[in-house]
Protein backbone atom coordinates (compact mmCIF):
# COMPACT_ATOMS: atom_id res chain seq x y z
CA UNK A 1 0.00 0.00 0.00
CA UNK A 2 2.76 2.63 0.71
CA UNK A 3 3.99 1.94 -2.86
CA UNK A 4 0.80 2.95 -4.20
CA UNK A 5 0.92 5.95 -2.54
CA UNK A 6 3.69 7.16 -4.15
CA UNK A 7 3.28 5.80 -7.61
CA UNK A 8 2.33 7.80 -10.58
CA UNK A 9 0.16 5.20 -11.93
CA UNK A 10 -2.45 6.08 -9.43
CA UNK A 11 -1.95 9.49 -9.21
CA UNK A 12 -4.06 11.21 -12.12
CA UNK A 13 -7.44 10.63 -12.18
CA UNK A 14 -7.21 11.17 -16.00
CA UNK A 15 -5.42 8.48 -16.72
CA UNK A 16 -8.39 6.84 -16.18
CA UNK A 17 -10.26 6.24 -19.62
CA UNK A 18 -13.95 5.05 -18.07
CA UNK A 19 -14.20 7.47 -15.41
CA UNK A 20 -17.88 9.14 -15.96
CA UNK A 21 -18.85 7.00 -18.69
CA UNK A 22 -21.84 5.81 -16.96
CA UNK A 23 -25.17 6.67 -19.30
CA UNK A 24 -27.70 8.33 -17.21
CA UNK A 25 -30.69 6.63 -17.18
CA UNK A 26 -33.25 7.80 -13.89
CA UNK A 27 -35.45 5.04 -12.21
CA UNK A 28 -38.62 5.06 -13.82
CA UNK A 29 -42.28 3.66 -12.76
CA UNK A 30 -42.82 -0.12 -13.58
CA UNK A 31 -46.09 0.13 -15.07
CA UNK A 32 -44.03 2.86 -17.30
CA UNK A 33 -41.43 0.55 -18.89
CA UNK A 34 -44.46 -1.94 -19.80
CA UNK A 35 -42.41 -4.80 -17.12
CA UNK A 36 -39.21 -4.28 -18.73
CA UNK A 37 -37.17 -7.87 -17.36
CA UNK A 38 -36.14 -7.10 -13.79
CA UNK A 39 -33.55 -8.67 -11.29
CA UNK A 40 -35.02 -11.96 -10.88
CA UNK A 41 -35.50 -13.56 -7.25
CA UNK A 42 -36.03 -16.91 -7.06
CA UNK A 43 -33.51 -19.10 -8.44
CA UNK A 44 -34.93 -22.84 -7.10
CA UNK A 45 -33.91 -25.40 -9.33
CA UNK A 46 -37.51 -25.73 -11.38
CA UNK A 47 -39.27 -22.93 -10.21
CA UNK A 48 -40.70 -21.34 -13.54
CA UNK A 49 -42.04 -17.70 -12.61
CA UNK A 50 -44.77 -15.93 -13.67
CA UNK A 51 -43.34 -12.81 -16.02
CA UNK A 52 -43.47 -12.77 -19.60
CA UNK A 53 -40.17 -11.01 -20.97
CA UNK A 54 -41.34 -11.57 -24.73
CA UNK A 55 -38.21 -12.87 -26.78
CA UNK A 56 -35.85 -11.80 -25.75
CA UNK A 57 -33.02 -14.65 -24.22
CA UNK A 58 -30.26 -14.68 -21.41
CA UNK A 59 -26.57 -15.30 -22.77
CA UNK A 60 -25.89 -19.01 -22.01
CA UNK A 61 -22.04 -18.91 -23.27
CA UNK A 62 -19.32 -17.94 -20.89
CA UNK A 63 -18.86 -14.63 -20.58
CA UNK A 64 -15.42 -14.75 -22.10
CA UNK A 65 -16.65 -16.31 -24.98
CA UNK A 66 -18.75 -12.97 -26.24
CA UNK A 67 -16.14 -11.18 -25.48
CA UNK A 68 -17.03 -9.49 -22.33
CA UNK A 69 -15.05 -9.14 -19.08
CA UNK A 70 -15.06 -8.58 -15.52
CA UNK A 71 -15.55 -4.90 -14.84
CA UNK A 72 -16.43 -4.78 -11.31
CA UNK A 73 -17.27 -6.71 -8.13
CA UNK A 74 -18.83 -6.34 -5.04
CA UNK A 75 -21.03 -8.33 -2.58
CA UNK A 76 -24.41 -8.11 -0.32
CA UNK A 77 -24.48 -8.83 3.13
CA UNK A 78 -27.20 -12.18 3.15
CA UNK A 79 -28.46 -12.89 -0.68
CA UNK A 80 -30.50 -11.11 -2.84
CA UNK A 81 -31.62 -14.39 -4.69
CA UNK A 82 -33.37 -17.05 -3.33
CA UNK A 83 -32.77 -20.93 -3.79
CA UNK A 84 -34.75 -23.48 -1.47
CA UNK A 85 -32.41 -25.34 0.35
CA UNK A 86 -29.22 -23.83 -0.32
CA UNK A 87 -30.07 -20.22 1.04
CA UNK A 88 -33.07 -19.11 2.00
CA UNK A 89 -35.06 -18.51 4.94
CA UNK A 90 -33.94 -22.01 6.74
CA UNK A 91 -30.46 -20.74 6.72
CA UNK A 92 -28.28 -19.18 9.72
CA UNK A 93 -25.20 -17.18 10.86
CA UNK A 94 -23.90 -15.32 13.55
CA UNK A 95 -26.19 -12.61 13.21
CA UNK A 96 -29.56 -14.93 12.34
CA UNK A 97 -31.70 -14.85 9.01
CA UNK A 98 -34.42 -13.35 7.33
CA UNK A 99 -38.20 -14.66 7.21
CA UNK A 100 -39.87 -15.71 4.17
CA UNK A 101 -40.79 -12.46 2.21
CA UNK A 102 -43.98 -12.78 0.53
CA UNK A 103 -41.95 -12.72 -3.26
CA UNK A 104 -40.14 -16.18 -2.37
CA UNK A 105 -43.26 -17.43 -4.25
CA UNK A 106 -43.12 -15.30 -7.06
CA UNK A 107 -40.59 -15.71 -9.81
CA UNK A 108 -38.89 -12.64 -11.68
CA UNK A 109 -39.45 -10.26 -9.04
CA UNK A 110 -37.27 -8.08 -7.52
CA UNK A 111 -34.38 -8.65 -5.79
CA UNK A 112 -34.40 -5.72 -3.63
CA UNK A 113 -37.03 -3.72 -1.70
CA UNK A 114 -38.25 -5.03 1.62
CA UNK A 115 -35.32 -7.10 1.97
CA UNK A 116 -31.95 -5.77 2.29
CA UNK A 117 -30.11 -7.81 4.64
CA UNK A 118 -30.72 -11.42 2.88
CA UNK A 119 -30.78 -14.80 3.32
CA UNK A 120 -27.98 -16.80 5.07
CA UNK A 121 -26.95 -20.50 3.59
CA UNK A 122 -26.97 -23.43 5.36
CA UNK A 123 -23.76 -24.08 6.36
CA UNK A 124 -23.18 -22.34 9.98
CA UNK A 125 -22.52 -24.58 12.70
CA UNK A 126 -21.78 -22.34 15.81
CA UNK A 127 -20.47 -25.82 17.32
CA UNK A 128 -17.44 -25.64 14.52
CA UNK A 129 -14.59 -23.69 15.13
CA UNK A 130 -14.27 -22.65 11.37
CA UNK A 131 -17.58 -20.54 11.64
CA UNK A 132 -16.78 -18.65 14.56
CA UNK A 133 -12.65 -18.05 15.18
CA UNK A 134 -12.63 -14.78 14.23
CA UNK A 135 -10.17 -13.66 11.28
CA UNK A 136 -7.41 -10.62 11.40
CA UNK A 137 -8.80 -9.25 8.49
CA UNK A 138 -6.23 -6.69 6.66
CA UNK A 139 -8.06 -5.27 3.74
CA UNK A 140 -11.41 -5.92 4.25
CA UNK A 141 -14.01 -3.96 6.12
CA UNK A 142 -17.47 -5.25 8.07
CA UNK A 143 -16.55 -8.68 7.23
CA UNK A 144 -17.44 -11.53 9.44
CA UNK A 145 -16.59 -14.99 9.73
CA UNK A 146 -19.74 -17.26 9.48
CA UNK A 147 -21.88 -14.76 7.45
CA UNK A 148 -22.87 -15.07 4.26
CA UNK A 149 -22.31 -12.95 1.36
CA UNK A 150 -24.06 -13.01 -2.06
CA UNK A 151 -21.18 -11.31 -4.43
CA UNK A 152 -21.96 -9.89 -7.97
CA UNK A 153 -19.76 -9.39 -10.86
CA UNK A 154 -21.03 -7.06 -13.61
CA UNK A 155 -19.69 -8.23 -17.47
CA UNK A 156 -19.16 -6.14 -20.39
CA UNK A 157 -18.04 -6.40 -23.97
CA UNK A 158 -18.27 -2.62 -23.86
CA UNK A 159 -15.57 -3.05 -20.95
CA UNK A 160 -11.42 -1.49 -20.86
CA UNK A 161 -10.97 -5.42 -21.23
CA UNK A 162 -7.68 -6.33 -20.76
CA UNK A 163 -6.54 -2.64 -19.87
CA UNK A 164 -5.25 -1.35 -16.49
CA UNK A 165 -8.61 0.18 -16.52
CA UNK A 166 -10.91 -2.47 -16.96
CA UNK A 167 -12.05 -2.50 -13.13
CA UNK A 168 -14.08 0.42 -12.06
CA UNK A 169 -16.20 1.83 -9.61
CA UNK A 170 -19.03 2.85 -9.74
CA UNK A 171 -19.38 -0.35 -11.86
CA UNK A 172 -21.87 1.27 -14.65
CA UNK A 173 -18.14 3.29 -15.84
CA UNK A 174 -17.31 0.05 -16.55
CA UNK A 175 -20.35 -1.02 -18.62
CA UNK A 176 -20.53 1.70 -20.87
CA UNK A 177 -16.71 2.61 -20.55
CA UNK A 178 -16.45 2.24 -24.59
CA UNK A 179 -19.88 2.44 -25.82
CA UNK A 180 -21.50 6.46 -25.63
CA UNK A 181 -24.93 7.37 -25.72
CA UNK A 182 -25.32 7.26 -29.63
CA UNK A 183 -23.92 3.98 -30.08
CA UNK A 184 -26.02 2.68 -27.57
CA UNK A 185 -28.86 4.24 -29.05
CA UNK A 186 -29.03 2.02 -31.91
CA UNK A 187 -28.98 -1.04 -29.73
CA UNK A 188 -31.78 -3.60 -29.42
CA UNK A 189 -32.46 -5.38 -26.55
CA UNK A 190 -31.41 -8.52 -27.01
CA UNK A 191 -28.33 -7.06 -27.81
CA UNK A 192 -27.46 -5.37 -24.84
CA UNK A 193 -28.06 -8.60 -22.80
CA UNK A 194 -25.86 -10.92 -25.05
CA UNK A 195 -23.36 -8.15 -24.71
CA UNK A 196 -24.07 -7.14 -20.62
CA UNK A 197 -24.09 -9.51 -17.95
CA UNK A 198 -23.70 -10.47 -13.97
CA UNK A 199 -22.27 -13.26 -12.56
CA UNK A 200 -23.83 -13.95 -9.03
CA UNK A 201 -22.21 -16.34 -6.64
CA UNK A 202 -22.81 -17.41 -2.60
CA UNK A 203 -20.41 -18.28 0.01
CA UNK A 204 -20.40 -18.93 3.58
CA UNK A 205 -16.89 -17.08 5.05
CA UNK A 206 -15.01 -19.79 7.00
CA UNK A 207 -11.60 -19.29 8.95
CA UNK A 208 -10.02 -22.66 7.10
CA UNK A 209 -7.20 -22.59 4.72
CA UNK A 210 -8.77 -25.36 2.93
CA UNK A 211 -11.04 -23.05 1.66
CA UNK A 212 -8.30 -20.88 0.25
CA UNK A 213 -9.18 -19.48 -3.43
CA UNK A 214 -6.92 -16.85 -4.62
CA UNK A 215 -8.45 -14.90 -7.80
CA UNK A 216 -12.13 -14.09 -6.93
CA UNK A 217 -11.62 -10.17 -9.05
CA UNK A 218 -11.94 -12.58 -12.15
CA UNK A 219 -15.17 -13.49 -11.90
CA UNK A 220 -16.94 -17.01 -10.47
CA UNK A 221 -15.38 -19.71 -9.27
CA UNK A 222 -16.30 -22.72 -11.55
CA UNK A 223 -14.43 -25.16 -10.14
CA UNK A 224 -15.76 -29.09 -8.87
CA UNK A 225 -19.24 -28.23 -7.66
CA UNK A 226 -18.65 -24.52 -7.62
CA UNK A 227 -20.16 -22.71 -11.19
CA UNK A 228 -21.84 -25.69 -12.47
CA UNK A 229 -25.68 -25.18 -11.33
CA UNK A 230 -26.19 -21.96 -13.12
CA UNK A 231 -29.64 -20.46 -13.22
CA UNK A 232 -29.92 -18.31 -16.44
CA UNK A 233 -32.22 -15.09 -16.99
CA UNK A 234 -32.34 -11.50 -18.00
CA UNK A 235 -32.74 -8.92 -15.71
CA UNK A 236 -31.80 -5.78 -14.86
CA UNK A 237 -29.56 -4.04 -12.44
CA UNK A 238 -30.63 -4.09 -8.67
CA UNK A 239 -30.10 -1.56 -6.03
CA UNK A 240 -31.76 0.07 -3.18
CA UNK A 241 -33.71 2.75 -4.97
CA UNK A 242 -35.48 0.11 -6.97
CA UNK A 243 -38.50 -2.26 -5.82
CA UNK A 244 -41.79 -3.19 -7.00
CA UNK A 245 -42.84 0.04 -8.28
CA UNK A 246 -39.83 2.05 -8.96
CA UNK A 247 -37.99 -0.43 -11.65
CA UNK A 248 -34.21 0.40 -13.07
CA UNK A 249 -34.03 1.06 -17.11
CA UNK A 250 -30.65 -0.73 -17.14
CA UNK A 251 -32.27 -3.85 -18.51
CA UNK A 252 -32.34 -6.18 -20.17
CA UNK A 253 -28.52 -7.55 -18.94
CA UNK A 254 -28.14 -11.18 -18.35
CA UNK A 255 -27.47 -12.74 -15.15
CA UNK A 256 -25.91 -16.11 -14.45
CA UNK A 257 -26.27 -17.22 -10.86
CA UNK A 258 -24.94 -20.16 -9.11
CA UNK A 259 -27.73 -21.99 -7.33
CA UNK A 260 -25.46 -23.47 -4.90
CA UNK A 261 -24.09 -21.90 -1.45
CA UNK A 262 -20.06 -22.60 -1.24
CA UNK A 263 -17.82 -22.37 1.34
CA UNK A 264 -14.40 -19.97 1.41
CA UNK A 265 -11.76 -18.94 3.30
CA UNK A 266 -11.82 -15.39 4.93
CA UNK A 267 -8.57 -14.73 3.40
CA UNK A 268 -9.82 -15.39 -0.27
CA UNK A 269 -11.69 -12.47 0.51
CA UNK A 270 -9.28 -10.36 2.35
CA UNK A 271 -6.89 -11.09 -1.22
CA UNK A 272 -9.79 -10.28 -3.52
CA UNK A 273 -9.87 -6.87 -1.45
CA UNK A 274 -6.47 -6.44 -1.58
CA UNK A 275 -6.61 -6.68 -5.30
CA UNK A 276 -9.39 -4.59 -5.57
CA UNK A 277 -7.61 -1.52 -3.61
CA UNK A 278 -5.08 -2.00 -6.28
CA UNK A 279 -6.85 -0.86 -9.23
CA UNK A 280 -6.36 2.16 -11.00
CA UNK A 281 -9.73 2.92 -9.53
CA UNK A 282 -9.48 2.47 -6.24
CA UNK A 283 -12.61 -0.08 -5.72
CA UNK A 284 -12.64 -0.31 -1.84
CA UNK A 285 -15.11 2.65 -1.81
Amino acid sequence: MQSKASSTFFSDIDDNVCDGAKLAFENKLCAELEVAPQAGANVTKGYVGNMDVGDIEPNTDPYYASKMCPVNVHWHLGTEHYSYGQFDENGNGPNGNQPRPDWANRARDLAEGKVRDGFRCHHYDESDAKFTTPYNWQYCEGMEVGETYEVHWPHSAAGACNTVNQYQTPFYDGVFCNLPMEAFMTLEAQDIASAVGVHGQVFTIVNDESFFFPDMIRGMIVDKEMGKDIHYYTGSTTGTSRDNAMCSQYAPVTWQVDRQCHMISASSFDKLCYDMKMQRDDMSG
